[in-house]
């Protein structure tokens, strides 16, 4: 058991340090650069009605004003077409395309997004979800980054809006995750392709870097594809770029506590590389590691690793603009619910059956 208390400090300290580093080191979009590139927005929208009209609304008063806003109607059975009508007879720049089925081996997302790239005109191609938010000065913003950095994608991780204790206590699981085994600095600097990450709420391509990897047909048939896009690009050569949490860029991801389980669920193994071991081990340290600290290093050691555990939800906190004191609070109801996910995505794996948005996507 002391091995395994020396295991479990051993990778805390590891967290510590990685979730410090995405503090320190978080990238900022500045406010400026000039007005020049056609931008496509492009929009997959499967029945969104209590979104699409939010969003078209933030995009229509960007105030970088040379865009083409195209929105991809999945078979919708709302009114997210009729909406998104009502703002094309107002807005000359926006458009809807609708689809007419989904083919053989695609799932819907990236049936949709490949779709929409191939009617988009834009030097840069920017992928918005329909329940994202986005400040005025948005676009300006990743346009300026994307071209300073010199990258071919930048992908955002928005702020995300809980308004329920059921998502408090399953949202942040996905930033706990990520900020505490990845340093997305290192995503930008290094030319590894294990070190990548991209979040396809907020995905901004160059469009001719897009046009020839055509990265949603490669990936046509991934569940995770912002994931492995990141992946393609690195293995590419393309310069990428992974921000989190910027709090002009917004999303209210899940409305509730079954959801937030079902939809963490079809991606949360991704996290590990697509293996259920790391992310069991991954579950078992960080959850039950107190034990074999308090029974090898006694109270002392146990307030070491609590403190620590403290320290890696204030940082995580704090890059993600999420409250500090409940994910500290929430710390261990948080654990108990990746391991409903874990066991959620076994038992979708199993079966071979997960339903997302009225649609079985294994």
């Amino acid at each position: 058991m002391v091995y395994l208390a020396y295991i479990v400090m051993g990778f805390t300290a590891i967290q510590v340090i990685i979730s410090l580093i995405n503090m320190l080191f978080r990238q900022n979009m500045r406010n400026t650069g000039t007005e020049e590139a056609l931008v496509s927005v492009l929009i997959p929208a499967r029945n969104e009605q209590a979104n699409i009209s939010n969003l078209l609304n933030d995009i229509v008063q960007q105030d970088y004003r040379n865009i083409e806003v195209i929105v991809f109607d999945d078979q919708s059975a709302d009114d997210t077409a009729e909406i998104v009508l009502g703002f094309q007879d107002s807005d000359s720049r926006v458009s809807l395309i609708s689809s007419e089925g989904l083919p053989e081996g695609w799932f819907g997302k990236n049936y949709a997004c490949h779709c929409l790239s191939q009617k988009a005109t834009g030097v840069f191609f920017l992928f918005l979800d329909a329940d994202v938010r986005i400040s005025k000065n948005t676009i300006r913003k990743a346009i300026h980054h994307a071209k300073m950095k010199g990258l071919g994608l930048l992908s955002v991780f928005p702020k995300q809006s809980m308004l329920t204790v059921a998502e408090e206590f399953t949202v942040p699981i996905m930033n706990y995750i990520l900020l505490t085994l990845l340093p997305l600095i290192l995503v930008n600097k290094s030319s590894f392709v294990s070190l990548s990450a991209a979040n396809g709420q907020f995905m901004l391509f160059r469009s001719d870097i897009y046009q020839r990897i055509l990265p949603h047909l490669e990936m046509k048939d991934k569940k995770a594809e912002d994931i492995e896009i990141s992946k393609l690009f690195k293995e590419n050569r393309v310069k990428i770029a992974c921000l989190a949490a910027r709090p002009d860029i917004s999303c209210r991801m899940y409305a509730g506590f079954s959801e937030a389980i079902n939809g963490f669920s079809k991606n949360v193994i991704m996290f590990f590389g697509g293996s259920f071991m790391p992310a069991i081990l991954f579950w078992t340290i960080t959850t039950l590691g107190f034990i074999p600290v308090f029974f090898t290093q006694g109270m002392t050691g146990l307030a070491f690793y609590l403190v620590s555990v403290a320290a890696i939800r204030i940082f995580v906190s704090i890059t993600s603009s999420q409250p500090v004191l409940k994910n500290i609070i929430f710390h261990y109801p948080q654990q108990f619910l990746l391991g409903v996910i874990i066991l959620r995505a076994a038992r979708n794996k199993l079966r071979r059956q997960f339903t997302w948005k009225g649609r079985n996507i294994y």
